[in-house]
């Protein structure tokens, strides 16, 4: 547990403009957020926003996408707050294992437990996503947590 206060909320008309921008601002693919609103979550410390994620969910498997912290919330925990709370959302939604693709964030991640995998390795219904087709590069890591 990461020891931090963080409220997670399912981004709506409001927020999902924020969950663009932090994506963009950040590197990260954001081109299919819109179509996907209902899978991105904003996460609050004391009603103040400090990041961003989301899941898709293929019936016992999930896809962690998408994960960022606002620049002057790093290094206080939010990002792991952040991964605990989207995990719990996962696993309160039937998900047993989570996947995700990473140019950057490899140790991050396995510092949360989750270990790199070959991409072949991943089910079916996940590497068809935009993600893992269109959005992450063939040389982005890929990584798994039992959940």
């Amino acid at each position: 547990m990461s020891g931090v206060s963080l409220s997670l909320q399912r981004a709506d008309e409001e927020t999902i403009g924020y969950v663009e921008t932090l994506l963009e601002r950040n590197g990260l693919p954001s081109s299919d957020v819109r179509a996907g609103a209902g899978r991105f979550y904003v996460g609050y410390d004391r009603g103040e926003r400090v990041g961003v994620g989301g899941i898709e969910i293929y019936d016992t498997e999930g896809l962690l996408r998408s994960v960022v912290v606002e620049r002057g919330a790093r290094e206080n925990g939010f990002g792991t707050a952040l991964c605990e709370a989207l995990e719990r959302t996962a696993r309160d939604n039937g998900v047993e294992t989570l996947y995700l693709l990473t140019t950057t964030a490899s140790e991050f991640f396995e510092n949360l437990g989750y270990e790199t995998i070959e991409r072949d390795a991943v089910p079916e219904a996940i590497r068809r996503t935009t993600e893992f087709a269109d959005l992450c590069p063939t040389t982005a890591t890929c990584l798994r947590k039992s959940i």
